[in-house]
């Protein structure tokens, strides 16, 4: 699936060339980059660590980018790992007791962090403290550990669902937005030298207007157009050649693919256009709520063709016009 959150395999293995290794070589984010550089260079002249950074946005725009070159700039070690991935307090405790000074722990999905685990966080973001409860019943007691001073870098597409006690605790909260036309074209050129791709400017463009202004799918899409034009190009992509890719894989020229259209459809055939409940949508596409939250909705929001409302999900009139469909103007008024 082109759109989806994961990183799959190939990402996995394509990501150690095409991933910026610096900020002069991350397009985008530009306020973002700037704070970060104050942020770094400042911890720098105090020789102190960097306090702790919450990176938020929808899935694909390069959080965890961002957080390997923090590492690389403050030259210091950087571990990896996710919420779901920390199942017990005991996980935490392995990962912390293990970090030397200055290093950086990367959570990903910290939203999904047990909160057993969340709470014994917070002492160790605050005091560099880890609590371990020993025993059982009236004999247990608790130890108190040292751990070394460590900065913790946490990425989430859902700010709201952190707590607010986790949430206080970072020093620097930064939202990473999507990408202009400009920005794409300037990274899908940078990976097309990567991975050693002829493109034309124009066959350039239309991956760049076809990628959601996300940056993982961008490069999904580029490796799957350089595929096509391999059997259908000689090896040129050009403006024709990245449409029929497109065509064949079903995105069409704003993005969407097939399950963008059919919740958008879903709604309109079954629900009349809405206002409709994210979980009746998920049952009814099929699809699970949090999928659609994280990976679909923003940028059909982004797009103006999906609105939240207090009662639920409306598709708006430029959705209508672009699925070929009549817009119902007095009852769309009716129900927002």
């Amino acid at each position: 699936m082109i759109t989806s959150s994961q990183e799959n395999s190939e990402d996995v293995v394509l990501d150690s060339t095409l991933r910026p290794q610096k900020f002069e070589e991350y397009v985008g984010q530009e306020k973002v980059k700037d704070n970060l550089r104050v942020f770094i260079e400042a911890a720098k002249k105090r020789g102190d660590v960097i306090e702790h950074v919450l990176l938020y946005g929808p899935a694909g725009l390069g959080k965890t980018t961002l957080a390997n070159i923090i590492a690389k700039e403050t030259g210091v070690n950087i571990r990896v790992t996710s919420g779901p991935a920390i199942e017990r307090v005991g996980d935490l405790g392995s990962i912390l007791t293990n970090l030397s000074d200055g290093d950086i722990l990367f959570i990903d999905e910290i939203h999904r962090l047990n909160k057993t685990v969340e709470e014994v966080l917070y002492p160790a973001m605050e005091d560099y403290k880890l609590d371990v409860i020993i025993g059982k019943g009236p004999s247990a007691r608790t130890l108190q550990l040292d751990l070394p001073k460590f900065t913790l870098i946490g990425a989430t597409t859902r700010l709201g669902s952190l707590s607010n006690p986790l949430r206080s605790r970072f020093g620097a909260i930064h939202r990473l937005e999507f990408y202009t036309q400009n920005e794409m074209e300037e990274i899908i050129r940078r990976s097309g030298k990567i991975l050693q791709v002829q493109m034309d400017s124009a066959g350039c463009s239309q991956i760049a207007r076809c990628s959601r202004q996300t940056p993982r799918v961008a490069n999904r899409i580029l490796k799957r157009v350089r595929d096509y034009s391999q059997i259908y190009g000689d090896n040129l992509i050009e403006e024709k050649i990245a449409k029929k890719a497109l065509e064949m894989l079903e995105v069409d020229h704003f993005g969407l693919e097939p399950t963008d259209r059919n919740i958008l459809m879903t709604i309109i055939e079954k629900f009349a256009g809405g206002p409709v409940g994210i979980g009746t949508i998920a049952a009814a596409t099929s699809e699970e709520v949090e999928t659609i939250e994280d990976v679909y909705e923003p940028y059909l929001i982004q797009l103006g063709f999906l609105a939240r409302t207090p009662r639920g999900r409306v598709v708006t009139e430029n959705a209508y016009r672009h699925l070929g469909k009549d817009f119902p103007v007095e009852k769309q008024k009716n129900l927002l």
